[in-house]
């Protein structure tokens, strides 16, 4: 069954409170010479490993776009000499679980097995990443849940707004395009288009290993190579850096509709920027912070203009934003515009204040949940860890990186980062009062 995507992978990875201290990593490296993170933890007998594959939907092709989605979808559907209904009858046999997702910048697995079914279960997965059978009738019941979730999406104003402001933003680069495809794209898809996505994106050169549990360092090494050893050396050439293209402005997106859905950014910065973190609290105190945030204080609270508006740093691995989203009926959007851009330039030219910092850093490094409550979360993380380039220790020092984080800091990333002229707004709906600009 194809999964409902979402799209950033590092937001969890910046929510990690400092309990999280406790965490042993080790970094182990396979015989076959695959590195993977390990958190060792007997106490139940049970592992997760999570597999991440560099490249995602944005290695489809020109021309065959939906490609990477479609075969994702299909991995759970028949491998080596199991018909879909054999595979899965197998892999419940052994109460072991695998998930198959995939974003623009990667392609992700997460398995679920007891300790004492470990090796059947991972035969299991080693067949469905290494010998999926992509059979037609497999083929063709996938590409219709794939082709309605399209035909959802059309109709859906939030995904309208995306999929407008990707095609503006980033033009012919992937994340130009909705990685599901167009319904002509995957229509047209063959099993030889996925047979080619599958050896482009599954391959030793880009894969990423978190694992938790019940397992040894030398254990976990074996398995890595039982899993993945016999997947191709290389995969597809990584797409290049996506030109952010989109200025100032705004686009209406008629939808028969008593309210609009408006989404609004520009171009951001890099997870790996020596001014991520105080960007990182910028954006708490801008708009990520809920009712603490000052948009939702200047929308909401004091003008009533929505129920909610939020604000988002857009992380992808070759382009970023600095984008948010908001909701509201149509006599309303023009304003909730107009005070937005004035908050925008009044954080980047003033900066925010003391206990605006306090009490996002507060909120930052304490007011999360634990995060690392399950060896199948601890995989997750230890995976996206790697994805980011984060060292082991980054669980050791996220919480004083925030805390580092001064006044000064903010104003000066808000006077670099924040644009209020280049903000574009894509609103779906029928505005009053709001003339495009393009």
């Amino acid at each position: 069954m194809i999964p409902r995507l979402s799209g950033l992978l590092t937001a969890a990875i910046l929510a990690i409170p400092g309990a999280a201290q406790a965490i042993d990593i080790q970094e182990v490296t396979s015989p076959g010479g695959i590195e993977a993170w390990l958190v060792e933890d007997d106490s139940i007998p049970f592992v997760a490993i999570d597999i991440w594959f560099d490249g995602g939907g944005s290695l489809d092709p020109d021309g065959a776009r939906g490609a990477v989605h479609l075969m994702t979808g299909l991995l759970e559907e028949g491998a080596g000499d199991m018909d879909a209904r054999g595979f899965a009858e197998a892999v419940e046999g052994l109460a072991a679980g695998f998930e198959f997702d995939v974003y623009r910048d990667a392609l992700t697995v997460s398995a679920r097995m007891l300790t004492r079914n470990r090796d059947e279960a991972a035969d299991l997965l080693r067949a469905a990443l290494v010998e999926p059978r992509f059979d037609e009738d497999a083929i063709e019941r996938v590409r219709g849940q794939v082709l309605s979730m399209i035909e959802g999406d059309a109709r859906d104003p939030d995904e309208i707004a995306s999929a407008t402001f990707n095609r503006m933003a980033w033009g012919d680069h992937p994340y130009g395009s909705q990685l599901e495809g167009t319904r002509e794209s995957v229509s047209a898809l063959t099993r030889d288009d996925i047979v080619a996505a599958h050896d482009a994106v599954l391959a030793r050169d880009r894969v990423i290993v978190g694992a938790a549990g019940d397992i040894t360092a030398e254990e976990l090494g074996l398995l890595v190579d039982r899993i993945l050893g016999d997947l191709p050396a290389e995969g597809a050439p990584l797409p290049g850096m996506a030109e952010y293209r989109l200025d100032g402005g705004t686009t209406v997106v008629d939808f028969p509709s008593p309210q609009s859905v408006a989404l609004f950014g520009h171009e951001g910065i890099a997870r790996d920027d020596p001014d991520f973190f105080p960007a990182f609290v910028l954006n708490q105190i801008l708009g990520g912070g809920g009712f603490r945030s000052r948009l939702m204080e200047e929308v909401r609270v004091e003008r009533g203009l929505t129920y909610g508006v939020s604000s988002f740093l857009g992380l992808s691995e070759y382009g970023q934003t600095v984008a948010g989203r908001f909701s509201s009926s149509n006599d309303l959007v023009a304003e909730a515009i107009a005070v937005i851009r004035d908050q925008w330039a009044d954080v980047a030219e003033n900066g925010v204040t003391e206990n605006e910092l306090g009490a996002a850093k507060r909120y930052l490094t304490g007011a999360y949940p634990l995060r690392f409550d399950g060896n199948g979360r601890i995989a997750g993380i230890l995976a996206g860890m790697q994805a980011d380039g984060m060292p082991a220790e980054y669980i050791l020092t996220r919480n004083d990186r925030v805390d580092a984080v001064t006044l000064e800091d903010v104003r000066r990333v808000a006077a670099r980062l924040l644009a209020p002229n280049e903000l574009h707004f894509v609103v779906v709906g029928q505005p009053e009062g709001l003339e495009p600009s393009n």
